[in-house]
C-alpha cells in the first residue's frame, strides 16, 4: 500500500514530467588545485540560473563535476610523490564539498575517472570514425601542459627572454608524436553557419565575433589522442593512445543525463539549454565541440555563455601576490548566501569584475542587513508586538496598491534579467523595490498608526508582510538559504496562527582578515 510519501514523491515526478526541461551545465573543472573564486563564482551563477528555471516550472538537470585527465594531473601528482587516481580522488573532493558549501543544487556531479564517463567518451569517439573524420598521423606542434591545448605559431606571444607562450600566457612546448586526427578543417563551414544561424549561440556578443573571426581564419585538424602518457579514456581499438583532455572533457555534458545507455534522460535532456563557462575556454566548446557533435550526428548545445574573470582589488589573482583567497573560508566567513548576493550583485555578467573583503562587507550590510533584513525583521517584529502575531490581509488603499504594483513591477523586471542572465540588473529593480518597501514604512509610520488608528496600522503592515513575501521569492535564486528561513518562519507562524518573535535572517557583517 503506498504511503502519503511515496504518493507525494509521485505526484511529484508526474509534475516534473510534464513540465518543459532545462539542462544547464558549470564547465567540467581541472583539479590539479583546490578550488579558487573564479570556480564558486561560475557554480554560483549556474546555481542561480538552475533555481530561477525552476521557480518558472522548468525541469531543470544541472550538472557539474572534475575533468581528471591529462598530463598535467599526471605530473602534479608525480611532483607530490602521489598515485594519480589517489590525488584526482581528493582533488575532486575538494570540489565536491565546494559545491555543497556554497548550496549549489546540482543534480549530478561526474568524474571523468568514472566508467560510465569512459563509456561515453568512446561512443562519441566510435560515432566520428564512423563518419571518416579520424585518421592516424603524426603530431608536431606547439602544447600547452597548463593549458592542455595546442596551439598554432601565429597564436604565440613572446615573454621574457624570448620565452614562447601560448595567448593565456602559459608556457608551450614543442610536442612530436604519432596522433589521432580530427578532420576539424572539414566543419569550418558549418560552424560560421551555426553562428550565423543562431546569433545567441554564443554570448556574450563580443565572445562571438572572437569566434567568428577564429574560424574565418581557417581550422586545422585537431589532434585528438596522446602516446607520451597512458592518463586517460583508452582510444578504442588503438593500443597506447589515449584521448585528448578536452574530447573526453567535453563529453562530460553527456555523460551527465545519461548518454550513451540512458535514453530516457538522454533524451529528455539533450541538447543542453546552456554550457556555462569561463571566457578563457570558449573556443573549445564553441568550435571543437559543436565540431564533434556534428561529426557524430548528434544534436548541438542549444546555447553557451563566456563569463568574465573575477580580479581581487581589480589585479589577477596569483600565488606571488599573495592575493588568493580560498572561495570557502569566504563564505565561512562571511556567510553562504551573503557571498553569492555579493558575486551576482556585483559583476556585470559576461564581463570582468573584481571582490575584496571590503566590498563584500559594505555590499551586503547595505542592501541586505540594513535595507532588505530589516524591512523584514522591523515588519514581523510589530505584527508580533501590536497583532499578536496575526498577519493581517494587505491593505487597498491608493498607497497600499501602489507599493504592491511597485513590487509585482520589480519582480518581473528582475525575471526577465535573470531569464536574460542579466544578474546585477535583476538585483538593481529588485533593490529599488525594497528601498520603495523602506520609504512606505517611513511614510505610513505604523507605530504611530498604533495610537492613532489600529485598524490602518494593521493594513499597513498587512501590505508589508505581503511585499515582503514577493520580495524574498524574487531573490530566493540567488540568496536560497536566507529565504527559506523566511519562508519557513512565515508558513509556521500561519499555520500556528500566529507568529513568533523573528531573528534576523541578515546579520550584519564585520570584517576579517580570511586567511590565504
Amino acid at each position: 500500500m503506498a504511503t502519503a510519501a511515496s504518493e507525494f514523491a509521485q505526484a511529484r515526478l508526474e509534475r516534473r514530467a510534464m513540465s518543459e526541461p532545462f539542462y544547464i551545465t558549470t564547465a567540467i573543472a581541472y583539479p590539479n588545485g583546490r578550488p579558487h573564486i573564479g570556480h564558486a563564482y561560475e557554480a554560483i551563477a549556474a546555481d542561480v540560473i538552475a533555481r530561477f528555471q525552476r521557480a518558472q516550472g522548468r525541469d531543470v538537470r544541472l550538472v557539474t563535476g572534475t575533468d581528471e585527465h591529462g598530463l598535467k594531473m599526471v605530473q602534479t601528482a608525480r611532483g607530490q610523490g602521489r598515485d594519480t587516481l589517489e590525488f584526482a580522488d581528493e582533488m575532486s573532493g575538494y570540489f565536491r564539498q565546494m559545491c555543497d558549501e556554497l548550496s549549489i543544487s546540482y543534480d549530478a556531479f561526474v568524474r571523468t575517472t568514472e566508467d560510465r564517463h569512459h563509456q561515453a567518451s568512446i561512443a562519441l569517439w566510435k560515432a566520428m570514425e564512423a563518419n571518416g573524420d579520424l585518421y592516424l598521423d603524426r603530431y608536431e606542434g606547439w602544447y600547452s601542459v597548463r593549458d592542455e591545448a595546442f596551439y598554432d605559431e601565429k597564436e604565440l606571444i613572446e615573454g621574457e627572454g624570448g620565452v614562447k607562450l601560448s595567448p593565456q600566457n602559459t608556457p608551450v612546448e614543442w610536442t612530436v608524436e604519432e596522433s589521432w586526427f580530427f578532420r576539424l578543417s572539414r566543419y569550418a563551414e558549418p560552424l560560421l553557419k551555426l553562428y550565423a544561424d543562431n546569433p545567441d549561440f554564443i554570448r556574450p556578443e563580443s565572445r562571438r565575433n572572437e569566434i567568428v573571426r577564429f574560424v574565418e581564419g581557417g581550422l586545422k585538424d585537431l589532434s585528438v589522442s596522446r602516446t607520451s602518457f597512458d592518463w586517460g579514456v583508452p582510444v578504442p581499438g588503438s593500443p597506447g593512445h589515449v584521448m585528448y583532455v578536452w574530447v573526453d572533457a567535453l563529453t562530460t555534458y553527456m555523460t551527465g543525463v545519461g548518454f550513451p545507455d540512458d535514453r530516457a534522460s538522454y533524451d529528455r535532456f539533450w541538447p543542453a539549454d546552456l554550457h556555462l563557462i569561463g571566457k578563457d575556454i570558449v573556443r573549445f566548446h564553441a568550435v571543437y565541440w559543436p565540431a564533434f557533435l556534428m561529426s557524430a550526428r548528434l544534436p548541438l548545445p542549444k546555447s553557451l555563455f563566456g563569463h568574465g574573470f573575477l580580479l581581487a582589488r581589480g589585479e589577477k589573482m596569483s600565488k606571488s601576490l599573495g592575493n588568493v583567497v580560498d572561495p570557502m573560508e569566504l563564505a565561512r566567513t562571511y556567510g553562504v548566501d551573503s557571498l553569492r548576493y555579493f558575486l551576482m550583485r556585483e559583476v556585470s555578467f559576461g564581463q570582468d569584475g573584481s571582490y575584496s573583503d571590503e566590498a563584500i562587507v559594505t555590499r551586503c550590510n547595505a542592501e541586505l542587513a540594513n535595507s532588505f533584513g530589516n524591512l523584514a525583521q522591523r515588519t514581523f517584529s510589530m505584527i508580533v508586538k501590536n497583532l499578536d502575531g496575526v498577519v493581517p490581509a494587505a491593505g487597498e488603499a491608493p498607497d497600499d496598491a501602489a507599493l504592491l504594483a511597485r513590487v509585482a513591477e520589480a519582480a518581473a523586471e528582475a525575471k526577465s534579467r535573470f531569464g536574460d542572465y542579466d544578474f546585477s540588473v535583476g538585483l538593481d529593480a529588485w533593490m529599488a523595490a525594497v528601498f520603495a518597501a523602506n520609504a512606505y514604512v517611513d511614510a505610513q509610520a505604523p507605530w504611530a498608526l498604533r495610537k492613532t488608528d489600529p485598524d490602518r496600522m494593521a493594513q499597513v503592515l498587512g501590505t508589508l508582510a505581503a511585499a515582503v513575501e514577493q520580495l524574498a521569492v524574487v531573490v530566493e535564486p540567488v540568496v536560497p538559504n536566507a529565504i527559506a528561513r523566511l519562508q519557513a518562519y512565515v508558513e509556521e507562524g500561519r499555520a500556528a496562527g500566529r507568529l513568533a518573535a523573528p531573528t534576523p535572517i541578515f546579520p550584519r557583517l564585520e570584517l576579517v582578515d580570511t586567511p590565504e
